[in-house]
């Protein structure tokens, strides 16, 4: 599980729905849309601290920044290493967040040319980033 630091910067809430903004340690920001308001969750406040969680299943990787695409959430890193298996590979990534790990096919490793070195941006849907208060 990826987990990271940070402090809330901004909720819209519709309905019973929230969309958190967190701006993490590292300055970076994700956004994370909740079933959850401030009304139902006391650790929702502006200004709060949070933890961000998310699957290394849901980290899709992009040898470039992608401005058409529905994914907000996208984080600049460098390929650290990879542990390729027969279909899976475990794709390790270095980022100002610090660590970051990614579970893709080995098939798009290939494809991606995805070694030691190569600049990537991870990014993850709105909807798999879950919160966590402290």
């Amino acid at each position: 599980m990826n987990s990271f630091q940070g402090n809330i910067v901004d909720i819209k809430t519709s309905g019973n729905l929230s969309l958190v903004s967190i701006e993490l340690e590292s300055q970076q920001l994700i956004q994370s849309i909740i079933i959850e308001t401030p009304k139902t969750a006391a650790y929702l406040k502006i200004g709060g601290p949070i933890q961000v969680l998310f699957k290394e299943t849901e980290v899709v990787i992009a040898t470039e920044k992608l401005k058409t695409i529905s994914l907000q959430n996208q984080i600049a890193a460098n390929v650290s290493h990879v542990d390729s298996g027969e279909l899976l590979s475990k794709v390790v990534l270095n980022s100002e967040l610090g660590p970051l790990v990614s579970v893709i096919s080995t098939r798009a490793v290939e494809q991606l040319n995805l070694v030691a070195g190569v600049s990537v941006f991870a990014m993850i849907k709105l909807n798999e980033v879950m919160l966590s208060g402290k």
